[in-house]
């Protein structure tokens, strides 16, 4: 009887996690759906484009300089046991581009954004305000959903290319603060080694990691419990799924980008 009442938990996680997986496709989908549809609203779209972009500069940016700079100090005494000292400017670029920065950047969005914006939908649907958008004939989807997702849509690439910037920065200034690098050489081996296919990748994986913290902030906030306890269960599953999903999304585009 053991072995069936396994198979029949595992066989009902699977169901679950298959139902789950669908739901949030069918949002998803909804979601672009009505991105492409009027009617609109640029307020709230100007609104979340400041909230997402603007305000999260300060956050992507700390996390980018201090992140390149000891990217820089782990690659010169890395690279001292091999007599290659000389290879941290390039990898320096290549490491913030193509990984850390778009990385890095996203899970600060799905830390800041992804929170707040399912506790604020969570709790306008505790407190019925999101049944009165419906009562006043707005549909929710348009007037919370879409804007987000759009602003996170385009903000993060622009976030993902500051911090890419900053987070070379850091790493040419502990370089040739500290570790001796001649300051002309190093942006010269440093625009030299990147390839347009890096900028590229980055700019695309800031865009997709943008969509999946806003979509998991709004999902976790429209299907939220009641009552405080259901608020933050919403905030914390929309940050760990968000996180998550983040991560996958790298390894996928990153197979998609530099497989061949």
């Amino acid at each position: 009887m053991f072995p069936l009442t396994l198979l029949a938990r595992l066989g009902r996680a699977t169901m679950a996690a298959l139902a789950s997986i669908g739901r949030v496709m069918l949002f998803s989908v909804s979601t672009f759906s009505h991105m492409l549809r009027p009617p609109f609203y640029p307020r709230e779209f100007l609104i979340a484009l400041l909230q997402v972009g603007w305000l999260s500069l300060p956050v992507v940016g700390l996390t980018a300089v201090f992140t390149g700079g000891a990217l820089a100090l782990q690659i010169y005494s890395g690279g001292a046991r091999f007599n290659a000292e000389a290879v941290v400017p390039q990898i320096v670029a290549i490491g913030m581009v193509r990984e850390l920065g778009p990385v890095l950047a996203g899970l600060m969005i799905a830390a800041r954004v992804t929170s707040s914006i399912a506790a604020e939908i969570a709790t306008m649907k505790v407190t019925e305000q999101i049944d009165a958008l419906v009562t006043l004939s707005t549909h929710p989807m348009k007037y919370l959903v879409a804007p987000r997702v759009l602003a996170a849509l385009l903000t993060v690439p622009a976030l993902v290319a500051v911090g890419d910037i900053i987070g070379i920065a850091g790493g040419y200034v502990v370089s040739t603060q500290s570790l001796g690098f001649n300051p002309a050489a190093y942006l010269k081996n440093t625009v030299n080694f990147l390839e347009l296919r890096d900028i590229i990748s980055s700019l695309a994986k800031g865009a997709a990691f943008g969509t999946i913290a806003a979509l998991m902030g709004c999902y976790y906030g429209m299907n939220s419990g009641r009552g405080a306890q259901g608020v933050g269960r919403a905030t914390k599953g929309s940050v760990e799924a968000a996180a998550v999903l983040i991560l996958a999304a790298n390894f996928a585009l990153t197979g998609v980008f530099f497989s061949l």
